[in-house]
């Protein structure tokens, strides 16, 4: 199996950003010596929550201090880039990491309306303007030179430089939720992250992709890849005890919780309505607490001993799971606290799952 860190942390003041992006480049590097197969780049604006907020210039950080662990956006949020400067961003990217680079993509969050508002957007045509950025993001690594007249770009592209080092351009994810959207990704072929959907439901989902992949114009073993490749969110949290990971982990995601419900409190525009279709229990601001906490710890995180945790993702291999993206640190979680956790997972509960043909492939990759 593969694991992925994913990066969601937030930091607590102004004032403490500085140590805070600090901490999350020591917190990559980390996740690389433990051996994760790559790190997933969160896109937030304004408050903090995700500390570095412009993902792809942290990514050339990134690309600097390690030299094995992939680097993906979970996800980029087309609307608020220019789809032809995009291009030639990731472009350099996978310059600098020699080839690294994941590109999760999506329409920006249903939630934050503010992010939008902070772009002079409104969310109303994200879905429409995610479309045609991302058509002219993928004829930039396939198509030049090209010229577009579309509702949102009028662009006439010569050629894509500097050449991107994976060809015909970093790989291109799509986040996923809906069934029909598993069986559109598979059919397109496209790579998959999925959010923190309950074990009970991943066999159904997977068929679904699979069905779509055996419509694609895939190959048999690329098709074996791309379900291999599926990434399942989960929270990780693992001490020392259960009851300690437990304590640990409900406290975090509380608080991380409220804070959530705050700022889109105070700073959503008041016209702003969210799509009751969309909410579930941990993001429907009318919903119990405690409630929500339980769902979200039951159906969508892996926490206890290194023992327990164990057993939990040996659950999520038999349900057919080969990548699991771990969420290790929450809210404004001190270093100290994210990276023991981390060390703790990677270093008792990791190696039960590790391949040693495959880490042996990532060693010769990296030389």
């Amino acid at each position: 199996m593969d694991f992925s860190y994913f990066t969601l942390v937030s930091s607590p003041s102004p004032e403490a950003d500085f140590d805070r992006i600090q901490d999350q480049i020591a917190l990559a590097k980390l996740a690389e010596a433990l051996d994760f197969r790559g790190i997933w780049l969160t896109e937030h604006y304004f408050t903090g929550e995700s500390v570095y907020c412009d993902a792809l210039t942290f990514a050339a950080a990134l690309a600097t201090q390690t030299t094995r662990l992939r680097i993906g956006f979970a996800v980029v949020q087309l609307p608020f880039h220019h789809p032809v400067r995009l291009a030639t961003q990731l472009a350099l990217l996978d310059n600098l990491s020699r080839g690294r680079i994941d590109v999760g993509v999506g329409k920006g969050t249903v939630y934050n309306e503010f992010e939008f508002v902070g772009h002079g957007l409104r969310s109303g045509d994200a879905r429409d303007r995610m479309a045609e950025a991302q058509d002219i993001l993928q004829r930039c690594f396939t198509a030049t030179p090209f010229q577009h007249e579309g509702r949102y770009y009028q662009v006439g592209v010569p050629a894509l430089r500097p050449k991107p080092v994976q060809q015909p351009g970093p790989p291109i994810w799509r986040s996923v939720v809906s069934p029909a959207s598993f069986s559109e990704c598979g059919r397109a072929g496209l790579p998959i992250l999925t959010t923190r959907l309950p074990v009970a439901r991943i066999p159904e989902r997977w068929t679904l992709y699979a069905e779509g992949l055996a419509a694609s114009s895939l190959a048999a073993e690329a098709q074996a890849l791309r379900l291999r490749q599926a990434g399942v969110w989960r929270n990780v949290y693992v001490a020392e005890s259960d009851a300690q990971a437990e304590d640990a982990l409900a406290t975090a995601l509380t608080e991380t919780r409220r804070h959530m419900m705050h700022i889109r409190g105070a700073l959503n525009p008041s016209d702003f309505k969210i799509d009751p279709a969309m909410l579930n229990l941990w993001s429907d601001p009318d919903a119990d607490e405690s409630t929500a906490i339980r769902d979200v710890m039951a159906t969508g995180s892996l926490y206890g001993s290194p023992a327990h945790v164990r057993g939990q993702i040996e659950e999520l291999r038999d349900a057919g799971v080969g990548h699991i993206v771990c969420q290790t640190a929450f809210g404004d979680m001190p270093f100290a606290k994210a990276s023991q956790a981390m060390r703790l997972f990677g270093e008792q509960v990791m190696p039960a799952f590790r391949d040693p043909a495959a880490a042996a492939s990532r060693e010769r990759a990296a030389s």
